[in-house]
């Protein structure tokens, strides 16, 4: 009998096998395997099989140690990948760009200086000594040039030597990394909690940059931009700028000993600077020429000889470009002209209007006259000598005299010179710019220009004698007073009574108009003291009103910067000025002839004993209790103003007047000039003049009333300023008809003679007839 089938839904067996079928799960089909399991978990398959057919013993602890370098691989992959991603961004352009300082050139091409940026010169890579790449590689990277950035030999020799001295004591980093380092910023900001883990950080990420750049640059760019790149210490950057402040030749000239001695600086670089420790320099370049021999850049032999040439370096103190005046004046002129931005990158070259050699003597010159000042007996305040001979932490700031100087070229606005004090590395104070001090007779020339604005003529008699002012009397330098003057006597004699009412006759308003209009930045005081120069200005704002005595009533605005230039060489800035007509031709010329006569006749007649015997017109100025000395004067190319005192206002010294203390470093300055082709030619006018009949009180047109009252006379007048036919003399009767020659031909004389100045005049003003300036505080209205 057959035995029945457990399938057999007859057998009972079966049933039970049926049912015992029928509960179990079903196992799910198996999932494909994906190709990134694969990739991923084949290597340890490989590994696995591999280590199969070895003893149990053996195979276990493979196993272990293989699956984890495995991970260890996938690991340094994935690192490897998220760093590459990350240095992606850099711009690789950047490691040639090199902020690099700005250029600064006078209008000869001189060099003046160098600002903003880095102080360093790009240089080829073919501009630089053989010796210094030697020394450089044997010091730094002595495998660069068979690397592709990162020297893996020497990592791994790093590790040993920090692991057997159980810190971190040796480095690996090559030059190309390096480079990467000083070219872009890798210090995560992320990871400030942690100082170690940040480093990592910093040191994975310059390896990928270094990757990145050594695929950019070829070895000899590397090298290049290594070199201008690297940091020096006191505040040098590049093997050029290196190589001229310590050894002052160009980094094509260094010898052996003084390139290995550069090499060995890198390292550290306040460390070895021979500036600072000049012993440990040599023994640093010592080790660089021993590393060199080892390398065989160079013999033993070779390394001896330079290890016995002797070390001259620079005196740090004595630097390359001294800070100056001139220069604190361009980098605020720079300022106003480009953005900050811009001006910080460096890499400019400006070209400025300064004149070095003029501004070399106008420094000198004051400079010598202060110290000549300081030398007189019983000079009552510090010298400049005394204050350099304390201690440093005693030398506050100084408390010498001091002075400041402002050359302009008449037709252009160009500043020649600017000097704001006796040394720019002992004061940064620019008191040429910044220094506002009271005026005094200085600005008399504006109010009687305000003055002829108004209709005020040279020869209108103006009353020289006591005048009361609501409280305040004005008084005269010889403490007398006189009867009727011609208004130009009182600017010759800077008789204060007479350019008071002056100034009266022009109109406080016209007067501080006019002061506006010829460049002085801040409103003059609406108070009669004014007049006589009682508010404050700069040494610049004066010297710039100056010039339209010169120019005609022409202002051409003061400038300083001609032109700028990028690193490429493009035309970023030129200046344009744009002259403007501050005043009437007529007036400024009436002025000027006036002044012309203050040098020959007046307080400032001393010029030609001075040595100065070319044509010429300036003004004196003293203020209250001699605590200023000014003058500010012009020939037909050149104006300049000097002022002479001290930072605290007070006693320069007893009679210390501007014609004693400031014209004779004017006259030094002018001299130059005209040497120098600034020609100091004759006060010419290219005006047209119309002879006309005038009344010497009004200075309007005649009448028969001022023939009768022997006020008439007939003068050449500047056609700007010649009286209109109906513009009568209010002062004699209005019934008179103008005279005009034929019409008094057979009355009284025809011509009323101008009033004879030479009756009047002792002789020129001795220096202490400028009396200074003795006036109430002003008060604005």
């Amino acid at each position: 009998m057959p035995k029945p089938s457990p399938k057999d839904p007859g057998s009972p067996t079966g049933k039970i096998s049926d049912k015992r079928t029928s509960n179990r799960k079903k196992a799910a089909p198996a999932k494909p395997i994906g190709l990134g399991s694969v990739i991923l978990f084949w290597p340890f398959h490989i590994f696995h099989a591999f280590i199969r057919p070895l003893p149990k013993a053996l195979r276990l602890p493979l196993r272990v140690g293989g699956d984890l370098a495995i991970a260890g691989l996938y690991a340094g992959l994935a690192m490897a990948v998220f760093y590459f991603v990350r240095a992606r961004p850099f711009d690789m352009a950047k490691v040639a760009e090199m902020p690099q300082r700005t250029i600064i050139y006078d209008r000869r091409g001189q060099e003046l200086g160098r600002i903003h940026g880095e102080k360093r010169d790009v240089i080829r890579y073919e501009d630089v000594s053989l010796d210094f790449i030697y020394a450089i590689l044997a010091r730094e990277d002595k495998r660069f040039f068979s690397h592709g950035g990162v020297d893996w030999i020497g990592v791994g020799r790093a590790v040993k030597e920090n692991i057997e001295r159980a810190g971190a004591a040796q480095g690996a980093s090559t030059l190309t990394m390096q480079l990467a380092r000083n070219s872009f910023l890798l210090k995560s900001q992320w990871l400030d909690f942690s100082p170690k883990l940040q480093e990592l950080d910093r040191k994975l990420l310059e390896t990928a940059v270094s990757y990145r750049i050594e695929a950019n640059y070829n070895k000899e760019e590397i090298l290049q931009h290594y070199v201008n790149r690297i940091f020096w210490g006191h505040q040098i950057r590049g093997i050029e700028e290196a190589s001229r402040t310590y050894f002052e030749k160009s980094a094509k000239e260094l010898t052996l000993s003084e390139a290995a001695l550069l090499a060995g600086i890198v390292r550290g670089p306040n460390a070895f600077s021979p500036f600072n420790d000049i012993d440990k320099a040599i023994r640093e370049r010592n080790t660089v020429l021993d590393r060199m021999v080892l390398e065989k850049f160079i013999t033993s032999e070779a390394a001896e000889t330079a290890k016995k040439d002797p070390i001259t370096v620079r005196p740090e103190w004595r630097r390359i470009f001294h800070d100056s005046y001139a220069m604190d004046a361009i980098r605020r002129e720079l300022e106003r002209i480009l953005e900050e931005e811009n001006i910080e990158l460096g890499g400019l070259e400006i070209t400025t209007t300064i004149d070095h050699l003029i501004q070399k003597k106008a420094e000198e010159a004051l400079d010598a006259k202060l110290r000549q000042v300081e030398r007189t007996g019983g000079y009552p305040h510090q010298t400049r000598a005394a204050w350099k001979e304390l201690p440093v932490d005693a030398k506050t700031r100084p408390q010498y005299l001091q002075g400041s100087v402002v050359a302009i070229e008449n037709l252009t606005g160009a500043v020649l010179a600017i000097v704001g004090g006796r040394d720019a590395d002992e004061s940064k104070f620019n008191r040429a710019l910044q220094g506002r001090r009271q005026i005094g007779s200085v600005f008399k020339p504006f109010v009687y220009l305000a003055a002829f604005d108004q209709g005020v003529r040279p020869d209108s008699l103006i009353s020289d004698g006591p005048l009361d002012m609501g409280g305040w009397r004005p008084q005269n330098s010889d403490g007398t007073f006189g009867g009727m003057q011609p208004a130009s006597y009182g600017l010759i004699r800077s008789r204060n009574t007479m350019s008071v009412r002056v100034g009266s006759r022009a109109g406080i308003d016209n007067v501080a108009e006019v002061a506006l209009s010829v460049g002085f930045e801040t409103p003059m005081p609406k108070s009669p003291t004014s007049y006589l120069g009682a508010w404050e200005a700069t040494t610049y704002e004066i010297a710039s009103a100056y010039t339209i005595f010169p120019n005609g009533g022409m202002r051409h605005p003061p400038r300083i910067i001609d032109e700028i230039r990028d690193r490429k060489g493009n035309v970023i800035y030129k200046n344009a000025p744009v002259p403007y007509e501050a005043t009437r031709a007529g007036s400024a010329w009436s002025v000027s002839k006036i002044l012309n006569e203050v040098t020959t006749r007046g307080t400032a007649a001393s010029v030609k004993t001075l040595g100065f015997n070319k044509p010429c017109g300036g003004k004196t100025g003293t203020t209250n209790d001699y605590k200023d000395a000014w003058f500010a004067g012009y020939t037909s190319s050149v104006t300049c103003a000097v002022w002479v005192g001290l930072d605290t206002p007070k006693k320069i010294i007893d009679r210390g007047y501007g014609s004693t203390l400031a014209l004779p470093v004017w006259v030094e300055v002018m001299k130059t000039a005209d040497k120098l082709g600034y020609k100091a030619e004759g006060l010419k006018s290219q005006l047209s003049f119309e002879e006309c009949r005038l009344c010497r009180s009004s200075g309007k047109r005649a009448t028969a009333g001022c023939e009768a009252a022997s006020e008439a006379y007939t003068d050449s007048v500047p056609v700007d300023l010649v009286p209109a036919e109906n513009d009568l003399c209010p002062t004699h009767p209005a019934r008179a008809l103008p005279v005009d020659g034929e019409e008094v031909a057979s009355a009284k004389p025809l011509r009323a003679q101008p009033v004879d100045e030479s009756a009047l005049d002792p002789g020129p003003i001795p220096d202490e007839e400028e009396a200074p300036l003795k006036a109430l505080p002003v008060e604005e209205e």
